[in-house]
């Protein structure tokens, strides 16, 4: 089946012009969590995804190459035309996006998309901006990233929520990068909550099939204390491809995850499903024997699923071809159809229904698993950040990252001390107040430490030539964030407010009074890591790079 440019914007027109009278994306009724169902706030009906992964140009996982290329989506008002008459002919009402441009327009498709019932659930991060699986780190520059996806798409509300990481834990060495994602689901949590965003917005997590995924299950639903649910995900993603071809109930293991999630407190659905292995008429043949299960017996544990996904690429997993701006269905296409179409799960009101599943026990940070619950990661705060790099002596005027690691090297090695500020150890649940600042500011605060520890002598500053000396400044409202970080650097980081990308107000110089300075001062310029990362005190000492000595 090949449906013309021409013929596609056409019917999207229709769709939408006769949708648009009913609901509008400021008007679709939003999709709330209670318990471990989702359901429509207008009538309390219960709703099941019934999704498609819908990312041009981008193949998401735990290790996505940072210079990956990829197309927004919900940005190009045209396509989304083309393409939601092919969505709703499989009976999509959620589509799952890995990547938005924030800064961009994205009102037209999320208008069509509500016009036509659909939902949306957006990935926070991009192509490298998001928490690494080897090298997790939780920061100013994350932080800002994924503030500017919600900011972009809370209004629209036929967004239900946010995964703050996918697949971030692929392999029994990386579980360390779980308390970093579970940092982030606090703290997008608690940035909704203090933005007054709907509070139908959910948080959470997408994991593979993976051997620690029972640990990670019960990790990102655990809360520990008595602080209600504030780092606990509001929802589970699931990516499986156990179910390959006619397989079963048993064979898939379907059974085994039905029973596992049971007694979970949240929804849990299957964010990526549709294997393509040992399909005898290759990999656009899958007869999506799965859905009948998956929207039968599994409902009352799971909420439906996403099916991996709409547009082909190498990867082979597409459902359609495009040919310019034509789509074509590939005969999988066809079979999900079928198999959707003959669906009728169970409905549920939520006023017949009572949660009584509790939060799992946090596992302890032993043997394979490595993240400590509490504390996590503090939060990243750019202010706090920017006003502790304005009030150091000695401070960092090289942007060149590569030398970065040399002089963090030789400080860290000179002296522990120097570096408690910027440890971040998920095992031990050691993490320095400066943990979550930019590698420029964090080196700025472990460089003056450098001088001041060593009689700031003009030479404990300099670094061949990467650091100066400065007056000391205090901005308004920096006192608080100095006081609060101490002067070792492991007191207690406050809470950003404010917008994801608010800055601290023009710095006055230690000593003086400020005089009818505009607020707005720009945050600093933030800078990847590259491929360097400080590991709070497991550093190796490359005193050639740095060419010092210590004093």
């Amino acid at each position: 089946m090949r449906a013309t440019s021409a013929f596609s914007r056409i019917a999207g027109c229709v769709l939408l012009f006769g949708g648009a009278l009913a609901q509008s994306w400021d008007d679709i009724p939003p999709i709330e969590v209670f318990g471990q169902h989702f359901f429509y706030t207008n009538n309390g009906s219960q709703f099941y995804i019934k999704g498609v992964a819908y990312q041009e140009n981008y193949q998401p996982n735990g290790q996505v190459d940072p210079n990956t290329k990829y197309t927004d989506p919900l940005a190009d008002a045209d396509k989304c035309r083309r393409d939601i008459r092919f969505l709703k002919e499989i009976y999509t009402n959620t589509i799952r996006v890995y990547a938005i441009d924030p800064t961009a327009n994205h009102d037209d498709c999320m208008e069509q998309l509500a016009a036509a019932g659909i939902y949306v659930i957006a990935d926070l991060g991009e192509p490298g901006t998001s928490i690494e699986s080897n090298n997790p780190t939780w920061d100013v520059e994350l932080y800002q990233r994924y503030t500017g996806v919600v900011d972009s798409l809370s209004k629209y509300k036929n967004v239900i929520g946010f995964f703050a990481g996918n697949e971030n834990v692929a392999s029994g060495n990386q579980t360390a990068a779980a308390a970093f994602v579970k940092a982030a689901v606090r703290d997008m949590k608690g940035y909704i909550a203090s933005q007054g965003y709907r509070n139908t917005l959910g948080v959470g997590y997408a994991t593979a099939d993976v051997p620690a995924r029972d640990d990670l299950a019960h990790y990102f639903a655990c809360e520990p204390g008595n602080s209600g649910n504030s780092t606990a995900i509001d929802f589970w993603g699931y990516n499986v491809y156990s179910w390959c071809g006619d397989s079963s109930y048993q064979e898939s293991s379907y059974g085994e995850r039905v029973e596992f999630f049971r007694n979970y407190p949240v929804p849990v659905f299957f964010a990526e499903y549709g294997c393509i292995e040992g399909l005898p008429g290759g990999p656009t043949s899958r007869p999506f024997t799965e859905v009948e299960v998956l929207y039968g017996n599994m409902t009352d544990v799971f909420s439906g699923g996403i099916v991996y996904e709409y547009f082909m690429s190498q990867n082979e997993y597409g459902l359609v071809q495009l040919d310019g701006n034509e789509v074509d269905p590939y005969p999988d296409f066809t079979s999900l159809k079928n198999q959707l179409e003959s669906v009728s799960p169970t409905t549920t009101m939520k006023s017949k229904y009572t949660p009584s599943n509790s939060h799992p026990v946090c596992p302890s940070a032993t043997g394979t698993w490595e993240a400590q619950a509490s504390p996590l990661p503090p939060p990243p705060n750019p202010q706090m950040c920017a006003c502790l790099a304005q009030n150091s002596e000695c401070v960092i005027t090289s942007d060149d990252e590569e030398s970065y690691a040399g002089m963090f090297d030789f400080i860290c090695d000179a002296s522990k001390a120097f570096c408690e500020g910027i440890a971040h150890d998920a095992s031990a649940g050691t993490y320095g107040a400066l943990s979550g600042c930019n590698p420029k500011e964090q080196l700025a605060w472990v460089a003056n430490k450098y001088y001041q520890g060593n009689r700031r002598q003009a030479s404990a500053c300099d670094f061949n030539g990467a650091a100066k000396t400065q007056q000391a400044v205090i901005g308004d409202g920096c006192q608080a964030f100095i006081d609060a970080v101490g002067e070792d650097g492991m007191g207690s980081v406050p809470s950003p407010t404010g917008k994801g990308t608010a800055a601290i107000s023009t710095a006055t110089p230690t000593g003086q009074k400020k005089k009818g300075a505009a607020a707005g001062l720009s945050t600093p310029t933030i800078f990847n890591y590259g491929g360097t990362l400080f590991g709070g005190y497991v550093l190796v000492a490359v005193f050639s790079v740095v060419g010092i000595a210590v004093l």
